[in-house]
């Protein structure tokens, strides 16, 4: 089983490609956690919140590989909580720093902005900070030499782009 990692920005496509994939593939998907949390919480995230949410998302990531065959789809990684914390609040805590440097994924993409911005009340705040996110994720994996696809176009093209990367895996 390969654990693929889909980073991007906010409504960059991320869910919607993991579930497509998930299902092409005959297998499970791991539901970004922080959606979750704000849904449930009726509020974006504290500072404090954030290990505990990178924490959770890798710990549900550990559950559904057990039942996941030939791929295990990651809607983002804490990586990504990792990033927000940054541009939220110019730091990244201990733990959290710990916990995003294991990126043990066989494949890391990253979805591409060129899909339409949503805001969705809550979690998402602007184009702009969709666009600096998008730029702060490819500069991380670069300093990293975490080499990834920047996956784009349509739902179609980018399943495509997706399946020629695992092809060569």
């Amino acid at each position: 089983m390969k654990r693929i990692a889909i980073l991007g920005a906010e409504s960059s496509g991320k869910s919607t490609l993991c579930e497509a994939l998930a299902r092409r593939h005959g297998t499970v998907w791991v539901p970004e956690y922080l959606r979750e949390f704000v849904d449930t919480m009726g509020r974006v995230p504290f500072e404090g919140d954030q290990f505990g949410i990178a924490r959770t998302q890798r710990a549900r990531e550990d559950a559904a590989a057990l039942q996941a065959r030939g791929y295990l789809f990651c809607d983002t990684t804490p990586l990504m909580t990792a990033l927000y914390s940054r541009v939220y609040w110019g730091r990244v805590d201990a733990q959290l720093t710990e916990l995003a440097r294991s990126h043990d994924y066989a494949l890391t993409l990253v979805t591409a902005t060129d899909t339409p911005w949503t805001p969705d009340g809550l979690q998402r705040e602007s184009e702009e900070v969709r666009e600096l996110v998008h730029r702060m994720v490819l500069a991380e994996l670069q300093e990293r030499g975490i080499p990834y696809l920047l996956v784009s176009g349509d739902l179609p093209q980018r399943i495509l782009q997706v399946e020629n990367a695992l092809a060569a895996l």
